[in-house]
């Protein structure tokens, strides 16, 4: 009886823990991103672009921003890893999205992954985040120009919104976190995933 009233206890009372996704095509700068929300908010230095290999299954990264604690799901998006994604959508709070702005060559690459991870049942209703990366190279797009090219109408029942960054400086990343944190406190996903949690509680 004690280890369920602490586990409720600590379970309502400790800082809110958000789990969020990061997803995209191959070479479109997760990892980077990680490894720099590392840097930015924690006493860890990240990995330095030039060491970050394609990543081969998953990467998580733990952080503290705006009195929440996030854990970053970092997933390989080469063509064949791609289907292990849905594994890790029913638990996930929200979705970032990273596409890298100045390959517009795989645009329609990312646009057709991006469509399909939004199709998927078990992410109803998690905001998404789209991260316009690599804006320090000169031949990067805006984030209006790809949102444009994406041409994500049909999204009324979800929050979203685009946001360019640049993983190698940091440059949005911040102001990004703070636009993530602010819409998962408020949606109604996170409302259903922490009934389900705390029904998990009750019924161990």
């Amino acid at each position: 009886m004690f280890s369920l009233f602490y586990g409720l206890y600590n379970y309502m009372f400790s800082k809110t823990e958000f789990h969020v996704l990061i997803l995209g095509i191959d070479k479109a700068g997760k990892t980077t991103l990680l490894e720099k929300l590392k840097s930015q908010y924690s006493n860890l230095e990240g990995l330095p672009p030039d060491r970050i290999v394609p990543t081969v299954g998953l990467n998580i990264g733990r952080v503290e921003a705006s009195n929440t604690k996030l854990v970053f799901w970092d997933l390989g998006g080469q063509p064949g890893l791609r289907s292990i994604w849905e594994k890790y959508y029913e638990e996930a709070h929200a979705v970032i999205f990273v596409v890298d702005a100045a390959s517009p060559s795989r645009f329609e690459d990312s646009k057709s992954a991006l469509e399909k991870v939004l199709r998927h049942e078990d992410l109803q209703g998690a905001p998404l985040l789209i991260l316009t990366n690599k804006q320090d190279l000169a031949d990067a797009v805006s984030a209006e120009e790809l949102a444009r090219y994406l041409d994500l109408k049909k999204l009324d029942e979800r929050a979203y919104t685009f946001l360019a960054v640049s993983a190698y400086d940091g440059l949005g990343i911040k102001g990004s976190v703070n636009w993530l944190v602010d819409v998962m406190e408020r949606s109604k996903r996170t409302e259903m995933l922490q009934i389900r949690a705390g029904a998990n509680l009750r019924s161990t």
